[in-house]
């Protein structure tokens, strides 16, 4: 930045566009920043409460992030424009990480210190995100049940308007029809309702397989799955990391929510995004 540019902020001027509303700076007017910084609210009077509010509700951020990224690259692959998805994959990917050292935020709360303020979390739960529960339904994972959750609050119309909207893998597999390397299912499959899960089956693994054995001739679509085997990845990563993160701050405890706590995270760990492109490893 150079002194005049410099005195041009100074003066009223905003390297972001538009001006900023009185008494505020451009930079917190354009990211409306005082808003944000306002909406921590601790209840408690323990020196560790303002980080995991903080913590929570950056997490949310990041999930709204990696949902508008995510959603781009499934629209993307559904107008064939494979490379740009792959670009719009690597930015996700960037989120994620993002995401995943979140944990690490959490998991420095000794039992003790969780302790002094966990009572007036009341029934509130990770388990509520509606961020969280659309990413789990843009990716593929789709289970009207957990829309459950979310009846009669703001967010149950988003929950479940994802819950019938095609997930990313569901526009993977149809570019794989496009490209004849998997058929068109016989009984409309590809027409059906985007609220059933994503389509199933060995022949959906072998279309996989067909792109795993030439990656020179499907090059894109080799880079294209390996990039969606890190998006399945690094979510294995993060919920094996909050497994983790329970079982040190809580133990076996049951969690805020009426969730089972370790017990519910430890099933859900298993889960993967995207199954096929696990399982053609061992066709390979």
């Amino acid at each position: 930045m150079t002194v005049d540019e410099g005195a041009g902020e100074a003066a009223g001027g905003c390297p972001f566009g538009g001006g900023s509303a009185p008494g505020t700076t451009p930079y917190a007017s354009y990211a409306r920043m005082d808003e944000l910084l306002a909406l921590q609210h601790p209840l408690s009077t323990a020196d560790t409460e303002p980080g995991f509010i903080i913590m929570s509700q950056v997490k949310e951020l990041l999930f709204k992030l990696l949902h508008t990224e995510l959603s781009t690259a499934r629209d993307q692959l559904a107008k064939d424009l494979v490379d740009e998805a792959l670009w719009t994959l690597r930015r996700s990917a960037r989120v994620q990480q993002v995401l995943l050292v979140s944990w690490d935020t959490f998991s420095v709360l000794s039992p003790v210190e969780f302790a002094e303020f966990r009572d007036v979390l009341g029934s509130a739960s990770g388990f509520q995100s509606v961020g969280y529960r659309r990413l789990e339904f843009l990716l593929g994972n789709k289970n009207p049940a957990m829309a459950s959750p979310h009846r009669g609050t703001a967010g149950y119309d988003a929950v479940v308007g994802q819950l019938g909207e095609p997930s990313l893998y569901d526009a993977a597999l149809e570019l794989l029809v496009r490209r004849g390397l998997l058929a068109a299912p016989e009984d409309g499959r590809s027409e059906k309702g985007a609220a059933e899960p994503y389509r199933v089956g060995a022949e959906v693994e072998e279309a996989w397989r067909a792109v795993y054995r030439d990656p020179v001739r499907h090059r894109d679509l080799h880079l294209l799955a390996e990039a969606l085997m890190d998006t399945a990845e690094q979510f294995a990563r993060w919920r094996y990391t909050h497994l983790l993160t329970v079982q040190r701050v809580l133990g076996a405890k049951p969690g805020t929510g009426g969730t089972e706590g370790v017990a519910w995270l430890a099933g859900i760990s298993g889960h993967r995004f995207f199954p096929e492109l696990w399982s053609v490893r061992a066709a390979l």
